[in-house]
């Protein structure tokens, strides 16, 4: 194998970071993973910085045991670097670098007041989750640390920083930080202009663009791996500097590469902790409070559905269930038994039944929740069956993606032809699918690779910057270079499950003010 052919990335997702390393031909051949999980922290959803640099060392050596039980060879050398995590939120640096208060997860819906104030302002829409938000909010709030401020980052851009030293980020991943003129790959200087006159009476000093990472398209290198950033990616030394580093990007761009939904008209949808759609549009669109607005790493625009809960619930209930068999002597591998109970979800009835559940372990925009309670329900006539139990808590994932996508298909005509699925919620081959596209009306392709998720997307954009052509799009990259041969599934619900879905969603809609009367009274 030679390691110089090969392209390295690492996405730090809601629930896992992972590593995935593939060769010339874009194969998967090795991989690293660690386990976390983010805490509510003084009210705050949070990661520590000492949980990420030990997880991102963790996930790096696990790829390097990979390595060198398949291939016999020490990984001292890539050819090309990528990093990715989960966007948006909130890490403010001082001059020396280090974070000026905990790390601030897109999950957090504490920015009500400022993502109101800015979207009015703007006369764009503004999410709670995105970074500009939550600087705006901690300036209503009148936090000490804003005079020291120095470098305003993502957890991405802030892994990138440490790993080249240079303060960049991936027009997809900026994008989720503050608005973006698509024709100029770069932020919008006229929302720029508009936030520092906003906030010119505090006398901070600083402006905003000087605070913001530097938006770079796919395929430019944003720096090399640096001594200090090798040591600090792979504490044994074993690692080489001087490798080059792309842009960093967010899990929605590196979702969009994995699933080749990079050009106009095309759309995946990313289903794990979070979920979210994203369909690249051909026009520009109202101003909704459920869509976002974002790019993909080569800067087209983006409507952008995200919803901060997805398989929380389930995999708590699994993990419940798992409980169960080793309390009777029968102790379940954990993958097979979310398969075992994913498809016994295919059994239930079309409209589950008569059960009910709400998946909101935090806030949800898109329902207009600032907190969110974990919920479940029945009448006392519903046909209360482990098959309709397991399918409502997956159509309950899937409800608030459908009420956003609704904008979209039936406000702004967006037209979705065919979707892409990717992440855990897909593993099990049908199940997700199915159910999908249920939700949609629209047939879900899923391709082998699927599993595999962002950190895939993330090595194949640096595998990008490292083979492109002269004047190769990425587009052009991954039609021809990538996917030309790629094998996938494509899946189209019948009437039954989408007349079910509508049904249990209509139910879902008009029992939300229970979600609500539970986060007022728990």
């Amino acid at each position: 194998m030679d390691l110089k052919k090969t392209a390295l990335g690492i996405e730090l997702g809601s629930t896992r970071i992972k590593a995935v390393l593939i060769d010339e031909n874009h194969v998967p051949i090795a991989s690293g993973s660690y386990e976390w999980e983010n805490q509510l922290v003084n009210g705050i959803w949070t990661y520590s910085m000492d949980a990420v640099h030990t997880g991102l060392q963790a996930c790096y050596a696990d790829l390097k045991r990979d390595v060198l039980e398949k291939y016999q060879t020490e990984l001292t050398e890539v050819g090309a670097i990528g990093v990715s995590a989960m966007m948006h939120g909130y890490l403010p640096l001082d001059a020396s670098g280090e974070p000026l208060t905990e790390f601030r997860t897109w999950r957090n819906t504490i920015t009500g007041e400022a993502a109101a104030a800015l979207t009015d302002a703007f006369q764009f829409n503004i999410p709670q989750r995105w970074s500009i938000a939550h600087l705006y909010q901690a300036i209503l709030n009148g936090e000490a640390h804003l005079p020291k401020l120095d470098y305003l980052t993502t957890l991405a851009a802030y892994i990138h920083y440490r790993l080249t030293g240079v303060r960049a980020a991936g027009v997809g991943e900026a994008s989720g930080m503050f608005p973006i003129d698509s024709d100029r790959l770069d932020y919008d200087q006229t929302m720029l202009d508009k936030f520092d006159a906003l906030i010119a009476p505090k006398g901070f000093p600083w402006k905003l663009r000087d605070v913001l990472p530097k938006v770079l398209p796919a395929g430019a290198e944003a720096g090399k791996l640096t001594e200090a950033g090798a040591k600090f990616l792979d504490p044994t030394g074993a690692l080489k500097a001087g490798i080059p580093v792309a842009p960093c990007e967010g899990d929605a761009g590196t979702g969009m590469a994995a699933t080749n939904s990079v050009r106009a008209r095309t759309g995946n949808v990313s289903a794990g902790t979070s979920d979210f759609a994203m369909i690249v549009t051909e026009k520009p669109l109202g101003v909704h409070r459920e869509i976002d607005m974002v790019t993909t790493p080569s800067g087209l625009p983006v409507a952008m559905v995200h919803c901060n809960n997805c398989t929380s619930d389930i995999n708590a209930w699994v993990n419940l269930l798992a409980e169960f068999a080793d309390a009777i002597g029968a102790p379940q591998d954990k993958g097979a038994l979310f398969t075992l109970l994913f498809r016994k979800a295919l059994e239930g009835d079309a409209d589950c039944g008569g059960l009910l559940s709400y998946n909101y372990f935090s806030g949800e925009g898109v329902t207009d929740m600032d907190e969110g309670r974990t919920l479940f329900a029945r009448m006392q006539n519903a046909n209360f069956t482990l098959a309709n139990f397991m399918r409502t808590h997956i159509l309950s994932a899937l409800s608030t993606l459908k009420i956003g996508l609704d904008i979209l298909v039936n406000e702004e005509k967006v037209a979705i032809d065919k979707l892409y699925g990717h992440g855990g919620f897909f593993k099990t081959p049908e199940v997700g699918q199915r159910m999908l596209s249920a939700a949609v009306g629209a047939p879900v392709s899923v391709m082998e690779t699927a599993g595999e998720g962002g950190p895939y997307g993330m090595a194949l954009l640096a595998g990008y910057m490292l083979n492109r052509s002269e004047g190769e799009t990425l587009e052009d990259y991954l039609d021809h270079r990538m996917f030309a041969n790629a094998k996938s599934s494509t899946l189209m619900a019948d009437e039954r499950d989408a007349s079910g879905f509508a049904e249990f969603l209509n139910r879902y809609q008009k029992a939300l003010p229970l979600e609500r009367l539970a986060t007022e009274v728990l």
